[in-house]
Protein backbone atom coordinates (compact mmCIF):
# COMPACT_ATOMS: atom_id res chain seq x y z
CA UNK A 1 0.00 0.00 0.00
CA UNK A 2 2.91 2.39 0.73
CA UNK A 3 5.09 1.18 -2.50
CA UNK A 4 3.97 4.79 -4.01
CA UNK A 5 5.42 6.92 -1.26
CA UNK A 6 8.46 8.84 -2.38
CA UNK A 7 7.73 12.28 0.31
CA UNK A 8 7.48 11.72 3.55
CA UNK A 9 6.44 15.09 5.53
CA UNK A 10 7.10 15.12 9.53
CA UNK A 11 5.80 17.74 12.33
CA UNK A 12 7.78 19.57 14.15
CA UNK A 13 6.48 20.54 17.61
CA UNK A 14 5.70 17.16 19.64
CA UNK A 15 6.46 14.98 16.85
CA UNK A 16 10.20 15.45 17.03
CA UNK A 17 10.93 16.89 20.07
CA UNK A 18 9.21 18.50 23.40
CA UNK A 19 6.73 21.81 23.15
CA UNK A 20 3.69 21.24 25.00
CA UNK A 21 4.20 20.66 28.14
CA UNK A 22 6.77 24.10 27.74
CA UNK A 23 3.75 25.45 27.20
CA UNK A 24 1.51 24.28 29.83
CA UNK A 25 4.53 24.54 32.41
CA UNK A 26 4.30 28.45 31.49
CA UNK A 27 0.50 28.81 31.80
CA UNK A 28 1.08 27.24 35.22
CA UNK A 29 3.74 29.89 36.66
CA UNK A 30 0.93 32.47 34.93
CA UNK A 31 -2.04 31.20 36.60
CA UNK A 32 0.20 31.64 39.77
CA UNK A 33 1.30 35.11 39.19
CA UNK A 34 -2.65 36.33 39.11
CA UNK A 35 -3.57 34.46 42.10
CA UNK A 36 -4.40 37.59 44.03
CA UNK A 37 -7.07 38.06 41.02
CA UNK A 38 -8.47 34.59 40.00
CA UNK A 39 -8.11 30.78 41.04
CA UNK A 40 -5.71 29.00 38.92
CA UNK A 41 -8.59 27.07 37.17
CA UNK A 42 -10.13 30.39 36.17
CA UNK A 43 -7.19 32.27 35.06
CA UNK A 44 -6.68 29.32 32.89
CA UNK A 45 -10.25 29.62 31.05
CA UNK A 46 -9.88 33.24 30.48
CA UNK A 47 -6.14 32.77 28.45
CA UNK A 48 -7.57 29.84 27.00
CA UNK A 49 -10.86 32.55 26.00
CA UNK A 50 -8.11 35.15 24.82
CA UNK A 51 -5.67 32.69 22.84
CA UNK A 52 -9.19 31.53 20.74
CA UNK A 53 -10.43 35.09 20.20
CA UNK A 54 -6.82 36.12 19.20
CA UNK A 55 -5.97 33.15 17.00
CA UNK A 56 -6.52 34.45 13.61
CA UNK A 57 -4.42 37.44 14.52
CA UNK A 58 -1.66 36.21 15.93
CA UNK A 59 -1.76 32.71 14.64
CA UNK A 60 0.33 30.06 16.63
CA UNK A 61 3.45 30.50 18.64
CA UNK A 62 4.83 31.91 21.22
CA UNK A 63 5.09 35.14 20.76
CA UNK A 64 1.00 35.28 20.21
CA UNK A 65 1.32 33.54 23.72
CA UNK A 66 3.01 36.27 25.10
CA UNK A 67 0.86 39.26 23.80
CA UNK A 68 -2.46 36.54 25.53
CA UNK A 69 -1.03 36.37 28.41
CA UNK A 70 -0.58 40.01 28.66
CA UNK A 71 -4.47 40.68 27.31
CA UNK A 72 -5.60 38.59 29.67
CA UNK A 73 -3.48 39.95 33.02
CA UNK A 74 -5.09 43.53 31.58
CA UNK A 75 -8.64 42.00 31.73
CA UNK A 76 -8.26 40.07 35.08
CA UNK A 77 -7.33 42.60 37.00
CA UNK A 78 -9.09 45.34 35.29
CA UNK A 79 -6.58 47.25 33.86
CA UNK A 80 -5.00 47.66 37.17
CA UNK A 81 -1.88 45.16 37.03
CA UNK A 82 1.38 46.66 38.15
CA UNK A 83 4.29 47.27 35.04
CA UNK A 84 6.46 44.47 37.09
CA UNK A 85 3.30 42.03 36.74
CA UNK A 86 3.45 42.23 33.32
CA UNK A 87 7.13 42.05 33.02
CA UNK A 88 7.28 38.82 34.52
CA UNK A 89 4.89 37.70 31.89
CA UNK A 90 7.17 38.91 29.51
CA UNK A 91 10.16 37.11 31.14
CA UNK A 92 8.09 33.94 31.39
CA UNK A 93 7.34 34.08 27.43
CA UNK A 94 11.49 35.13 26.75
CA UNK A 95 11.92 31.63 29.05
CA UNK A 96 9.96 29.80 26.74
CA UNK A 97 11.88 31.39 23.71
CA UNK A 98 15.58 30.04 25.21
CA UNK A 99 14.23 26.26 26.12
CA UNK A 100 16.54 23.92 25.08
CA UNK A 101 15.64 20.72 22.32
CA UNK A 102 14.45 17.72 23.63
CA UNK A 103 14.59 15.54 20.55
CA UNK A 104 11.90 12.72 21.22
CA UNK A 105 12.57 8.93 21.19
CA UNK A 106 13.42 7.50 17.96
CA UNK A 107 13.44 10.32 15.77
CA UNK A 108 16.97 10.61 14.85
CA UNK A 109 17.09 6.96 14.24
CA UNK A 110 14.03 7.11 11.77
CA UNK A 111 15.30 10.14 10.16
CA UNK A 112 18.67 8.49 9.69
CA UNK A 113 16.73 5.12 8.69
CA UNK A 114 14.90 6.98 5.84
CA UNK A 115 17.35 9.72 4.35
CA UNK A 116 18.12 9.00 1.00
CA UNK A 117 15.41 6.68 0.10
CA UNK A 118 12.51 9.35 0.20
CA UNK A 119 12.76 13.14 0.23
CA UNK A 120 12.09 13.89 3.59
CA UNK A 121 10.22 17.50 4.76
CA UNK A 122 9.59 19.07 7.80
CA UNK A 123 5.79 20.57 7.82
CA UNK A 124 5.34 22.29 10.72
CA UNK A 125 3.11 25.19 12.00
CA UNK A 126 3.87 28.63 14.08
CA UNK A 127 6.19 31.87 14.32
CA UNK A 128 9.07 31.79 11.27
CA UNK A 129 11.48 32.96 13.36
CA UNK A 130 11.13 30.39 16.60
CA UNK A 131 10.91 27.41 14.24
CA UNK A 132 13.27 28.11 12.44
CA UNK A 133 15.68 28.77 15.80
CA UNK A 134 13.99 25.43 17.20
CA UNK A 135 15.55 23.60 13.75
CA UNK A 136 18.50 24.60 14.13
CA UNK A 137 19.05 23.91 18.14
CA UNK A 138 18.03 20.33 17.26
CA UNK A 139 20.60 19.35 15.03
CA UNK A 140 18.01 17.68 12.42
CA UNK A 141 18.42 20.14 9.28
CA UNK A 142 20.85 18.20 7.75
CA UNK A 143 18.12 15.00 7.11
CA UNK A 144 15.32 17.25 5.66
CA UNK A 145 14.83 18.13 1.67
CA UNK A 146 12.69 20.77 2.34
CA UNK A 147 11.54 23.31 5.45
CA UNK A 148 7.70 24.11 5.27
CA UNK A 149 6.83 26.79 8.24
CA UNK A 150 2.90 27.05 8.35
CA UNK A 151 0.68 29.87 9.31
CA UNK A 152 -1.63 27.02 9.77
CA UNK A 153 -2.16 23.84 8.61
CA UNK A 154 -5.24 23.39 6.44
CA UNK A 155 -5.96 21.37 3.47
CA UNK A 156 -5.10 24.69 1.19
CA UNK A 157 -1.96 24.52 2.76
CA UNK A 158 -0.49 21.25 2.04
CA UNK A 159 -2.20 21.62 -1.40
CA UNK A 160 0.33 24.51 -1.57
CA UNK A 161 3.36 21.97 -0.71
CA UNK A 162 2.55 18.93 -2.77
CA UNK A 163 2.20 21.82 -5.69
CA UNK A 164 5.43 23.04 -4.62
CA UNK A 165 6.95 19.64 -4.11
CA UNK A 166 5.79 18.30 -7.78
CA UNK A 167 4.35 15.71 -5.74
CA UNK A 168 1.05 14.13 -6.41
CA UNK A 169 -0.78 12.96 -3.25
CA UNK A 170 -0.81 9.14 -3.35
CA UNK A 171 3.08 9.74 -2.89
CA UNK A 172 2.57 11.45 0.22
CA UNK A 173 2.67 10.73 3.45
CA UNK A 174 2.50 13.17 6.51
CA UNK A 175 3.40 11.96 10.78
CA UNK A 176 2.15 14.21 13.23
CA UNK A 177 0.89 14.32 16.68
CA UNK A 178 -2.16 16.10 15.84
CA UNK A 179 -5.03 14.67 14.19
CA UNK A 180 -6.86 17.92 13.53
CA UNK A 181 -3.95 19.93 12.11
CA UNK A 182 -1.72 16.79 10.83
CA UNK A 183 -4.28 13.98 9.79
CA UNK A 184 -7.56 15.53 8.57
CA UNK A 185 -6.60 17.93 6.16
CA UNK A 186 -3.66 15.37 4.62
CA UNK A 187 -6.60 12.48 4.10
CA UNK A 188 -8.83 15.24 2.71
CA UNK A 189 -6.30 16.08 0.04
CA UNK A 190 -6.00 12.73 -0.99
CA UNK A 191 -2.25 11.61 0.68
CA UNK A 192 -1.32 9.19 3.31
CA UNK A 193 -1.22 10.39 6.93
CA UNK A 194 0.61 8.87 9.97
CA UNK A 195 -0.90 9.73 13.73
CA UNK A 196 1.71 9.42 16.40
CA UNK A 197 -0.10 9.96 19.59
CA UNK A 198 1.76 12.26 22.38
CA UNK A 199 0.42 11.75 26.05
CA UNK A 200 0.27 16.24 26.50
CA UNK A 201 -1.91 17.77 24.25
CA UNK A 202 -3.67 21.54 23.82
CA UNK A 203 -7.13 21.60 24.40
CA UNK A 204 -7.27 23.37 20.92
CA UNK A 205 -6.01 20.71 19.15
CA UNK A 206 -7.92 17.53 20.94
CA UNK A 207 -10.02 15.55 18.56
CA UNK A 208 -12.29 13.22 20.20
CA UNK A 209 -13.43 10.79 17.27
CA UNK A 210 -12.19 8.16 15.50
CA UNK A 211 -10.75 7.88 12.45
CA UNK A 212 -11.88 5.19 9.91
CA UNK A 213 -9.88 5.70 6.29
CA UNK A 214 -7.85 3.71 4.12
CA UNK A 215 -4.76 5.96 4.19
CA UNK A 216 -4.69 6.72 7.89
CA UNK A 217 -2.10 4.86 9.71
CA UNK A 218 -2.08 5.10 13.45
CA UNK A 219 1.72 4.40 15.39
CA UNK A 220 2.94 4.32 18.68
CA UNK A 221 5.86 5.57 18.59
CA UNK A 222 7.48 7.23 15.68
CA UNK A 223 10.02 4.49 15.33
CA UNK A 224 6.91 2.04 14.31
CA UNK A 225 6.96 3.86 10.73
CA UNK A 226 9.59 1.37 9.55
CA UNK A 227 7.37 -1.42 10.24
CA UNK A 228 5.20 -0.25 7.29
CA UNK A 229 7.54 1.74 4.92
CA UNK A 230 10.58 0.30 3.35
CA UNK A 231 13.99 1.79 4.79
Amino acid sequence: MYDKITVIAFDADDTLWINEPYFQETEQKFCALLEDYLPRHTTSQELFKVEMENLPLYGYGIKGFMLCMIETVHRVSEGKASLELIQAVIDLGKEMLQKPIELLDGVEEVLAALKGKYRLVLATKGDLLDQERKLKRSGLEEYFHHIEIMSDKKEAGYRKLLKHLDCAPENFMMLGNSLKADILPVLEVGAHAAHIPYHVEWEHEKYEHSIDHPKFLQLNTISDILQHIKA
